[in-house]
């Protein structure tokens, strides 16, 4: 197969699944839907500098994902598409720049590998079309990588300047990760290869600092003068340090988190991940698979041993093992095992409905509602097309025709089993919203939930705290026997009630305000 062939392939993998399926699915919640509703928030309080959820001061994140959403909202108008739009074109930009990097290191047809194994990787379709900040965080982290890389090779100081202006823009993105990850590398491999007096030199460049400084702090300032230690004690305490020394919003997990989760995140590649790890030894006698094997391993451990811990943060450090897949291509010789951690996945969802359905009784009310929510959609189609993929991961055509089926199954079933758990989860939210407006229902408690996305598609910031007679009310279907009410919309784990006398005004002792359930 051609190389041009090859590039309209990565060009079709990325029109599929970072833009026809941006609208697919409503936003999903935690994240989505904060993301989103910080950004609506932000026109509600015409204040493009402080970003608020729910009508508090939010300071997960900077503030660089919010403007751009807010300018795509300007554009598209304020829907899935125009919020999740600045994340699919960081992803293509990202994908863009492991090609041409790539090219430039090695050779033109690992180039066309690499950004077609980033393409199609479980994880990276996940954030590449997310309302988040972590498709544009990744972009900024391999770029200054790219960058510096391409400095310590070249010797020529527009680059280590490059280094810097993207380092900025991460840092303006979600803090002091994207100084860390660069820093940490360089440190590490200036160390190996015994040159660390060169980067003290290139870390401390009077240059390169200042543009740093001229992306990065203005913004910081600015929140500063209106925030004042509130921001710092919210943004680099709160959710910086707290995040690594303990266990935040219920976020934790052992040492060894992150091993299933880098497993299950590069499929349908992980076959070539292993192959890699198995042939590390010979790789890294070439120069950056020695520098992106810093960048990777020091991103899995600096996060195995953070008390915080979620799936996507192992991703920083999956740009580097993409471009190592083009080498373990070259080493693997049995299409079966190449096709192996797909062919179990889907064996995996083939056995789901049958694994739900037989231990239905042994999960907890909410979770057992779910899943009854979801049977119907364990149809024919389902089968069907997941037994057709099954069928052709198994034969023999070639590795290039072979990593085709991979990727765009992968991509298949990445939508698809998205777009189920949109219905169980994320639609019966977003209709909810949708009756509120349509009955101009101006006030709604939420109780045992936390679903921004509903503020987003209601329009309205929404009251968390313990209903009182009269409330109109969004909770989950199982809380319904708390209370003796009117109901007004229910749909999948979602209920929309009125409450009616009789009911116990007094708060629960065991109730928690703040619930991410």
């Amino acid at each position: 197969m051609s190389q041009k062939t090859l590039r309209i392939f990565l060009f079709l993998a990325i029109l599929i699944n970072f833009y026809f399926t941006l609208s697919i699915t409503p936003l999903f919640n935690l994240d989505e839907g904060a993301f989103s509703e910080a950004t609506r928030e932000m026109f509600l309080n015409h204040d493009f500098i402080t970003t608020y959820l729910n009508g508090n001061l939010r300071f997960d994140k900077p503030i660089l994902i919010y403007w751009l959403q807010a300018l795509s909202t300007l554009i598209f108008g304020f829907n899935e598409f125009a919020l999740r739009l600045p994340s699919a074109l960081a992803a293509t930009l990202w994908a863009g720049g492991i090609y041409f990097f790539t090219k430039k290191i090695f050779d033109e047809k690992k180039a066309v590998l690499a950004a077609f194994f980033m393409v199609t990787a479980l994880q990276i379709g996940l954030i590449a079309k997310a309302a988040i900040a972590d498709s544009l965080l990744n972009m900024f982290i391999a770029f200054s990588m790219f960058s510096l890389y391409i400095y310590i090779i070249e010797k020529k100081e527009k680059y280590l300047l490059l280094t810097f202006a993207f380092i900025g823009f991460g840092f303006l993105t979600k803090g002091p990760v994207a100084v860390l990850i660069p820093l940490a590398t360089y440190f590490i491999y200036s160390l190996i290869r015994k040159n660390f007096k060169q980067f003290l030199k290139d870390v401390f460049n009077i240059k390169g600092i200042i543009i740093f400084l001229i992306i990065a702090l203005p913004w910081y300032i600015l929140e500063f003068k209106a925030q004042g230690m509130k921001f710092i004690d919210g943004f680099f305490l709160k959710h910086n340090l707290k995040r690594f020394d303990t266990s935040f919003e219920h976020h934790k997990g052992s040492l060894f988190y992150y091993i299933p989760v880098v497993l299950i995140g590069l499929l349908p590649w992980t076959s070539l991940f292993i192959k890699y790890l198995s042939k590390i030894r010979e790789f890294i006698k070439n120069d950056f698979v020695l520098f992106g094997s810093i960048w990777f391993f020091f991103v899995f451990l600096f996060f195995s041993l953070s008390g915080t811990k979620l799936p996507h943060y192992v991703v920083y450090g999956y740009t580097p093992l993409f471009i190592f897949m083009g080498f373990a291509y070259e080493k693997i010789k049995s299409e079966f095992l190449y096709s192996l951690p797909l062919i179990l996945f889907v064996l995996t969802l083939l056995i789901l409905p049958f694994y739900l359905k037989a231990n239905l009784v042994h999960f907890k009310d909410f979770t057992r509602v779910a899943i009854l929510t979801l049977y119907p959609y364990f149809n024919k189609f389902y089968f069907l097309s997941l037994g057709i993929i099954l069928f052709l991961a198994l034969f023999k055509y070639g590795k290039e025709i072979k990593t085709l089926i991979l990727g765009f199954s992968m991509i298949f079933i990445l939508n698809y089993v998205g777009w189920i758990y949109a219905h169980v989860r994320a639609l019966p939210v977003k209709e909810a919203a949708i009756y509120v407006k349509k009955h101009n229902i101006k006030n709604v408690v939420m109780y045992h939930l936390n679903t921004p996305s509903f503020d987003v598609y209601a329009k309205m910031i929404v009251e968390k705290r313990y209903p009182k007679v009269g409330d109109i009310v969004l909770t989950k279907v199982t809380t319904l026997k708390d209370f003796n009410y009117e109901l007004l919309f229910k749909k999948g784990v979602i209920a929309l009630i009125k409450i009616k006398p009789k009911t116990k005004t007094k708060e629960p002792l065991n109730y928690k305000k703040d619930r991410r359930e």
